[in-house]
């Protein structure tokens, strides 16, 4: 049973019940079968993190099925306190050395067709894990070349010389999220910037790489917003979005305002081609690495 917090006006009943009362169109199928036990074997033996699990990822059951996972590497403590992420938050550990090497070994026993690999912020270090990430992608290719990759990478606080190595490793694909629209970056996204990130994708792209980004709704946003965006990551030469229903990970983390209806997410994917991007996902359960392998 689900208890509700005390109430003090309509308001607030309004809000407790967005939390506990999702649409038809949110529910997910429980992980199960062969090929999901199969990953998640592969994951513990391996000691290693997914943000899969750390995100809480409403898809986890179908793509661990599908055989399927994207890695974090780097740990599974972030430096950044984003309201909306499930991550833990803090001083991170010592990172360790030999996860690209484990990293590569698992993916190459998975037999991916298309990986996808993630990270938590590093903001401590100087070189913001670029050299763990460059090795990681290296060995895998070198492990599994027919592998295409996509790397999610963080925020390098314009730390230009640490983005270069951290996507010059040989992934296809490099995507960097933008998260939400300009206007709620101080409430979503508290340590990032807005033109920061912009401007690291424009870079991305200039390197020679497919670029994307992902954003979610339902946190406060309005449709010209989205739209807004949209023109702001195709001015920035960003070649696929995705685009997603947020949900509240915990009552800790920022509310649900809106369930954004899917004949909505449906319009965007169309608005969002029409302005200009190769690649457009768009769906209540979309998220970063969802379907990842059908741009390429």
């Amino acid at each position: 049973m689900i208890e509700l917090p005390v109430i003090s006006s309509q308001n607030e009943v309004n809000k407790a019940d967005k939390r506990v009362k999702k649409p038809d169109w949110l529910r997910v199928k429980l992980p199960i079968g062969e090929d999901y036990k199969r990953v998640r074997k592969l994951v513990d033996e391996y000691k290693l993190n997914t943000i899969c699990q750390s995100g809480n990822c409403p898809n986890m059951g179908e793509c661990w099925g599908a055989g399927t996972a994207t890695f974090m590497i780097l740990g599974n403590v972030c430096t950044r306190s984003c309201s909306f992420c499930a991550v833990k938050t803090g001083r991170p550990p010592e990172y360790d050395v030999d996860e690209p090497t484990r990293v590569a070994e698992a993916i190459h026993l998975m037999q991916v067709k298309h990986a996808v690999i993630t990270s938590v912020n590093r903001d401590e270090l100087k070189d913001r894990g670029a050299e763990i990430w460059y090795q990681t992608v290296k060995q895998t290719k070198e492990l599994s070349p027919a592998t295409t990759i996509e790397t999610l990478i963080p925020d390098v606080k314009a730390n230009w010389e640490a983005l270069e190595r951290m996507i010059a490793g040989g992934q296809e694909v490099v995507s960097h999220n933008m998260e939400t629209v300009k206007a709620l970056y101080r409430k979503v996204r508290p340590q990032a910037k807005y033109a920061r990130s912009l401007e690291q994708i424009k870079r991305t792209k200039a390197g020679g790489h497919r670029t994307k980004s992902g954003i979610m709704v339902g946190v406060g946003e309005t449709d010209e917003q989205v739209y807004k965006i949209m023109d702001d990551l195709v001015a920035h030469d960003c070649d696929v979005l995705t685009i997603g229903q947020y949900l509240q990970p915990t009552k800790m983390h920022l509310a649900v305002e809106t369930f954004v209806h899917p004949d909505t997410f449906a319009k965007y994917k169309e608005v969002g081609l029409e302005k200009g991007f190769d690649y457009v996902e768009s769906g209540p359960l979309v998220r970063s690495s969802y379907h990842a392998e059908r741009h390429l």
